[in-house]
């Protein structure tokens, strides 16, 4: 069993994996997207889910903080849509609320990464992040 977290942005996709266990996950890549022209760097993510024999997709849901669902939701959750009817592979939803904030607290505080650094690596860190937190709430149920 290999899952693939994915952190939807508009401009950026950031990539993790999980071992073939499914319990840790390693942030792979960032792929970039273009939304407003169909650009979603699908072709990608197919070498990826080859590469790593990926048998579902988990997908990072950007809610508010009082838990309702805006338009980044709704674009992540169109996202999985895609990459169902693309790979014909399950894709589940977690809630990624702070990831982003925690990941760049993470580079700031721990690894004193620069600015621009992070920019590189935030999107990858935060699919690691959804990852990691989807395989420990599911790992105890």
């Amino acid at each position: 069993m290999r899952l693939m977290g994915l952190d939807v942005g508009s401009r950026t996709v950031g990539v993790a994996i999980s071992d073939p266990l499914g319990w840790t996950a390693q942030g792979l890549e960032i792929i970039r997207i273009n939304e407003d022209k169909d650009d979603f760097g699908l072709d990608r993510v197919a070498e990826l889910v080859k590469q790593y024999e990926v048998t579902a997709f988990v997908v990072g849901l950007p809610k508010n903080m009082n838990n309702t669902a805006g338009p980044r939701v709704e674009k992540s959750r169109e996202y999985g849509e895609k990459l169902a009817a693309q790979f014909g592979l399950p894709v589940d939803y977690t809630d990624e609320r702070l990831t982003t904030v925690e990941a760049s607290r993470m580079l700031v505080e721990e690894a004193d990464a620069s600015r621009k650094r992070q920019k590189q690596v935030i999107d990858k860190l935060a699919a690691q992040l959804i990852l990691q937190n989807y395989l420990d709430l599911h790992s105890r149920s």
